[in-house]
């Protein structure tokens, strides 16, 4: 095979991509996706055996990786993976804030432990990985003229879900915060998109304890073919792909029978 029609199908190469909450779900489709199409990923989770695994299978399918086991609620941890792709790879020039978590319960349970775990993990992780790559984003993209901040919203952040009001709250924070941040870091060549999925049967259903929630999902299984993680990872390598002058800034993506 040619040069020229490697580098046809491989539209990110050179590039390199940093996805958090990589070691199950969106975030693993997405690194794998991004991988497939030439950009060197570094994999971000607490589950350092997931992330091997997953390094171990994106470099036998061809592609590069690199593992970064870390909590994105931890600062420290976020910034010493930041300087590590610093050091090793001139800084990323692609983000996928994926970390996140659902945890539904009607609200005058006042289930407080998980209110604070889904701020905590979906606001305020989200913002610590802003804080250590953002300033690599801009510098990366004035070096070559693109970047990438991708936000993993849903569609929770437009719609009302009864007993899903913290968890739809941080959502709509994460669309509403990436409006912004287009704004602001579009002049400096840094694309901000807004994802916003509909259901997609991930680990994220896994973590749900309110049986109202359990029941209506699974009912919404017997009625709907979910989306699947591969989905989302085909439009994360999308808007990726595009030419610069191209931000999609927010896309929405809904299995089809799924009415809202």
């Amino acid at each position: 095979m040619s040069t020229q029609s490697t580098h046809a199908i491989q539209p990110l190469q050179g590039r390199v991509a940093v996805v958090t909450g990589a070691s199950s779900g969106i975030g693993e489709a997405s690194a794998e996706k991004l991988a497939a199409l030439g950009a060197h990923v570094v994999v971000l989770a607490r589950r350092a055996d997931r992330l091997t695994d997953l390094v171990g299978r994106i470099e036998k399918n061809g592609g590069s990786a690199t593992a970064a086991p870390g909590d994105v609620t931890d600062p420290a941890a976020l910034q010493a993976a930041a300087d590590r792709v610093a050091a090793e790879h001139g800084g990323a020039d692609l983000l996928v804030n994926n970390a996140g978590v659902m945890l539904p319960a009607p609200i005058e349970q006042l289930a407080v432990d998980q209110w604070r775990h889904q701020i905590d993990l979906n606001v305020t992780g989200l913002m610590n990985a802003i804080a250590a790559f953002v300033p690599q984003l801009v510098k990366t993209a004035g070096e070559r003229g693109v970047a990438d901040l991708i936000n993993m919203s849903s569609i929770a952040a437009q719609n009302i879900f009864p007993n899903f009001a913290v968890y739809s709250g941080t959502k709509a924070y994460v669309t509403h915060l990436s409006r912004h941040l287009r704004v602001e870091l579009g002049p400096k060549n840094v694309r901000v998109s807004a994802l916003e999925p509909g259901i997609v049967g991930t680990e994220l259903q896994d973590h749900v304890t309110d049986q109202g929630a359990l029941d209506w999902l699974a009912g919404s299984k017997d009625t709907i073919e979910w989306l699947t993680p591969q989905d989302i990872a085909e439009t994360v390598g999308f808007l990726a792909s595009l030419p610069p002058r191209v931000n999609l800034q927010q896309v929405t993506i809904m299995p089809t029978a799924q009415p809202s």
